[in-house]
Order: C-alpha cells, then structure tokens, then sequence
C-alpha cells in the first residue's frame, strides 16, 4: 500500500535511480511487511535550484546538491523501531548501491488510514 515520491537532481544517472527505487522497494519489504509487487513510485528530476535544503545543515546533517529527498505515503500503524529500522536499510542501502551519501538521504513519512486507498476500478480494496 505504500506509494513513493523520489525527488532528485536532474544529473542523477538511470542506474542510480533505480537502485534507489530497489532499495526502497527492498527495505520496505525486509522491514515494514511490505507485500510482494506492492511498489508503486514516482520519481521526479529537478534543476538544482529546484532542490532546497539548508546548505548550513540541520540538526548535525549537512547535505549536498546530490540530495535525495524520499516521501512514502503508507498505513498507519507501524512501530518506532520499524520506521527506524526502514530509515535505516534506506540510507545504507543507498549508499551501498549508489555514491550518495548516507547523510544526503531525506525521507519523510506520511501515514494513512488503510480506507484512503484505491487501486482501480473506483474501489477501496482495503476496506
């Protein structure tokens, strides 16, 4: 049930977007109960100055114009431990992948009720 928004630089090569679309695809998988060919994903490229971010850093993180900026809409419901644990197979899966580096990672959260969702046909399957 989880819909992605994968927001980069417009210089990010294919290979590296998708291996940023598995990674996220396989850690939601391994840590959140993800169901298998639940993936659905959108991924936006943008000229630098479309991408903001505090160049100073915040909160001890500085990033990069190589910043990756994740937003995953899912079901409510799912412990502290399994969202830290998803935040991480992200970032270092990522980083393992690819050359972005852990700290240029931003992933954002939003949780749903499971009854605002449809997957075709004008139904709400989950309810």
């Amino acid at each position: 049930m989880p819909l992605v928004r994968i927001d980069v630089s417009d210089r990010t090569s294919p290979d590296t977007l998708a291996s940023i679309s598995e990674v996220i695809y396989d850690a939601m998988r391994s840590t959140a109960n993800v169901p298998e060919h639940d993936k659905f994903q959108i991924i936006q490229r943008h000229p630098a100055d479309e991408l903001i971010y505090p160049e100073a850093g915040y909160l001890g993180v500085t990033y990069t114009p190589g910043i990756v900026f994740i937003q995953v809409t899912w079901n409510e419901g799912r412990t502290t431990e399994v969202k830290k644990a998803f935040y991480e197979a992200v970032a270092q899966g990522i980083h393992e992948r690819t050359e972005v580096r852990r700290e240029d990672v931003f992933i954002n959260l939003v949780e749903t009720k499971r009854e605002n969702w449809s997957f075709g046909n004008g139904q709400m399957q989950y309810a």
